[in-house]
């Protein structure tokens, strides 16, 4: 009798993580194809770059220009080749676990996704430096003015925690994932229904660009500028 109520409480689970997990996905189908439509006018003044591994997206923006110099916090130093020469810098903010503990899908850990699944765990932003930035399918080019840069610029800044005198934390590990690339510390939680390319998503929506509605995946963003 006990075996027989343990099986159906275990097929019930199951059947409920199922339904849910099909009603994730819906729901981020249907708003993610709903478009936020942009500015209408719009100044030809910043290149900047939406850029995806296949999952996860980075907003990539010169290093420097006539409004900020992301080396002067994101310094050169930060990374293992300390190579000042990078003409661009890409961020993308996420869970702090998956950065540093997951290099590879392999390597994942039930109680990582779990945390961060959940909002349990801390948030990192990954930096990498590039010399250069190539269009492709995982790779749009986004023209936008210096006053939509700004606001841009504010949103991600504000996504940094930040030393009682202002300055970006950069994670001390050995998790690096290249030469290029550095961690900081972030604020902000983590989960189902806020994850790395929300926040991309969002920072879209605040410097006047197509954006989703809602989306948690980067294909849905990508696919507003191809």
């Amino acid at each position: 009798m006990y075996l027989k109520i343990a099986l159906k409480f275990l097929l019930f689970s199951v059947a409920t993580v199922f339904v849910l997990a099909a009603f994730y996905l819906l729901i981020s189908f249907i708003l993610s194809k709903i478009q936020v439509s942009g500015e209408l006018t719009t100044k030809k003044e910043v290149e900047i770059y939406i850029q995806s591994n296949g999952v996860h997206t980075d907003i990539v923006m010169p290093v420097k220009s006539s409004q900020i110099d992301w080396s002067k916090e994101i310094k050169y130093s930060h990374t293992k080749s300390a190579d000042s020469s990078a003409q661009y810098v890409g961020m993308g903010w996420g869970d702090k676990g998956f950065y540093l503990d997951t290099p590879n899908w392999s390597d994942l850990k039930a109680s990582v996704a779990f945390n961060a699944a959940f909002g349990l765990s801390t948030t990192a932003i990954h930096a990498t430096f590039y010399n250069k930035v190539i269009e492709n399918d995982l790779c749009v080019r986004i023209v936008i003015s210096q006053d939509q840069y700004a606001k841009l610029i504010a949103y991600i800044t504000k996504s940094f925690k930040k030393t009682n005198d202002g300055h970006f934390i950069v994670v001390e590990t050995d998790a690096n994932y290249g030469n290029t690339d550095a961690f900081y510390e972030a604020i902000g939680s983590y989960s189902l229904f806020y994850t790395c390319n929300t926040w991309t998503n969002e920072g879209l929506k605040v410097a006047g660009q197509k954006a989703c509605l809602w989306t948690p995946f980067d294909s849905s963003i990508l696919a507003l500028y191809q």
